[in-house]
Parts: structure tokens; C-alpha cells; sequence
């Protein structure tokens, strides 16, 4: 991973205010002394190539065919990285796991186009429990589809990232934080 560019996007955050600091509760339902808003990144023009410019790499990687998650958190991420995939010739689908399935139309509850037997890779913005990366796995997986890697742009270690890893999952994250909400690039090795 271009560490680079994840200090890069560390210095966007901060300068943006993705990371707040107060009395938090979190979609998890566990309380926080800090929040880091992802939409803030991945709704910016440059934290969103930042945050494309990251991900691509893993997806062609791991060899995923489609990239999505969960919405709200994954929209812009996913569509990013595909309007990067198109730019560099090798377009890479996206598609959204709704939190509930539609009650109106077409009634599913993935939005975009799926291949049955593609592999794929989930992203959202944090990984705190994996409540919403485990939705969006399981939607995937019902409509045929291997995860293959699963990757969070923020893992707040609190449970989420070894759920994930207990399950047999690969995940990855970008950026991590500790008890405190200090956040600082995750250095894979090899």
C-alpha cells in the first residue's frame, strides 16, 4: 500500500474534520471519545481520489471482479473506484448493499450489476463491530458471489477487524486507530 497516500489522506482528514473528538455513540451502539466521519473523505473530490487511488490497487490484487458495501458509507467509495478503473482502461463494477430490502421497483436489496460466481470486494468507511461489512458479505454471498477481501478505510480495533479475520475473512484496513482516536497508516507487510 502507498504509504504516501495514506498519510496524505491521515493530513486530508484532519484538515477537513473527519476526526472529532467529544461523547460519541456509534451505529454499533458502543460509545466513543472520538468519531471519524468518512463521508467527509470520501465525499471530498481529493479525499475520494485518495481514497480510490488506495483501494484500486487491493481490488485488482486480490483479483475481485465488482467492489461494494454497505450504504450509506460505501456509496462514494465504491464510485470512486470504479470511475478510477474506467479511467486507467480496466473498469471494475460497483454495487450497494441497502440496509433493508425495497419495498417498491425491483424490491432487491443490491443495487448494481452482479455477476452470479463473481468474486468481490466489500469496502466501507470504519470497521467497528463488522455489523455492516457482515450485511453487506451475507447480501453478496446470497446473490452468489466470493468475497474475496474485505477492506475499511478506518478500522477502529475494536472487534470488528478480528470477527472479521475469525470468520475467514481477509480484511484490510487504511488507516487505524487506538482507544484514544489517534489514527495513523496501517503498514502491511509482506
Amino acid at each position: 500500500m502507498d504509504e504516501r497516500l495514506q498519510v496524505n489522506l491521515l493530513n486530508l482528514a484532519i484538515e477537513k474534520g473527519a476526526l472529532k473528538f467529544g461523547e460519541f455513540i456509534l451505529s454499533s451502539g458502543i460509545k466513543s471519545g472520538y468519531y471519524f466521519d468518512g463521508r467527509i473523505l470520501s465525499l471530498d473530490p481529493q479525499g475520494a481520489m485518495y481514497i480510490a487511488q488506495l483501494v484500486l490497487p487491493i481490488v485488482r490484487e486480490c483479483g475481485a471482479e465488482a467492489v461494494g458495501g454497505p450504504a450509506l458509507g460505501a456509496v462514494p467509495i465504491v464510485t470512486a473506484v470504479a470511475l478510477l478503473s474506467l479511467q486507467e482502461g480496466a473498469p471494475i463494477p460497483a454495487f450497494v448493499v441497502r440496509v433493508q430490502e425495497k419495498e417498491h421497483g425491483t424490491q432487491q436489496r443490491v443495487e448494481g450489476t452482479l455477476i452470479n460466481g463473481s468474486k468481490v470486494l466489500i469496502v466501507d468507511d470504519t470497521c467497528t463491530t463488522g455489523s455492516s461489512l457482515f450485511s453487506a458479505i451475507a447480501a453478496a454471498e446470497e446473490v452468489g458471489c466470493s468475497v474475496v477481501k474485505v477492506v475499511a478505510v478506518l478500522d477502529r480495533r475494536q472487534g470488528g477487524d478480528l470477527e472479521l479475520k475469525r470468520r475467514g475473512f481477509d480484511f484490510q484496513a487504511i488507516l487505524a486507530a487506538n482507544d484514544r482516536g489517534e489514527i495513523s497508516p496501517v503498514v502491511r507487510r509482506t
